[in-house]
């Protein structure tokens, strides 16, 4: 009987410790809520402006329903529980934040916001020709052309590596750089290896 008084009274102390614990989770400042359920990007590039595809996290201090991930549409536009849609293309991330936060203080009192980008899908390189995987690569960080051409699974034995050329269109103009891959490879030429921008085009005959 003394037992099972004991063990009644060591439940009730438990459920009345869990508004308290509630309370203090809900609490938390913003970094130590986010940081568990979003894994940010570990270098953004300076130049980086938000395009579609890109995947973006947002995090509302004390309102979880209102956060979560999102994936910029096609259209520019991101869609956000109870703001709606906002449009997200052509900003830096910290004034989308700025964007969503005015936004959401029509509905919040205490309005607080960050914007963490998970995937850089927008930025994006090609490479055509006697490579082994040709197609669309993104460009989420810094990538020189002999580190596309290895992410491309390196060229066949069919390719004229003496010939590859880079297209690049700038102010409606496009540019053609040369590529030497032998000479590069073997730490001549260096100049060639240029970084590339997104839209690049890497030309492998």
């Amino acid at each position: 009987m003394f037992s099972r008084t004991v063990r009644h009274f060591a439940i009730g102390v438990a459920l009345l410790a869990l508004p308290a614990l509630a309370s203090a989770q809900s609490t938390l400042p913003p970094a130590a809520t986010s940081a568990a359920s979003s894994a940010a990007i570990a270098s953004i590039p300076d130049d980086y402006l938000i395009g579609a595809e890109d995947v973006l996290a947002i995090q509302f201090w004390r309102e979880p329903d209102m956060s979560g991930d999102v994936t910029v549409r096609p259209d520019g536009k991101i869609t956000l529980p109870l703001i709606g849609e906002i449009n997200a293309v052509g900003k830096k991330p910290e004034v989308l934040r700025d964007d969503v936060q005015k936004a959401a203080g029509r509905f919040l009192a205490d309005a607080n916001v960050s914007i963490i980008v998970k995937q850089i899908n927008s930025r994006k390189v090609f490479i055509t020709g006697q490579v082994t995987k040709p197609g669309e690569f993104s460009l989420a960080g810094p990538r020189t052309v002999l580190q596309l051409i290895a992410q491309a699974g390196g060229l066949t034995e069919y390719a004229e590596g003496d010939k590859i050329t880079v297209m690049r269109v700038e102010q409606g103009h496009t540019r053609v750089f040369k590529f030497n891959y032998k000479d590069v490879s073997k730490g001549k030429a260096l100049e060639q290896n240029i970084q590339l921008k997104p839209g690049d085009t890497v030309v492998v005959p």
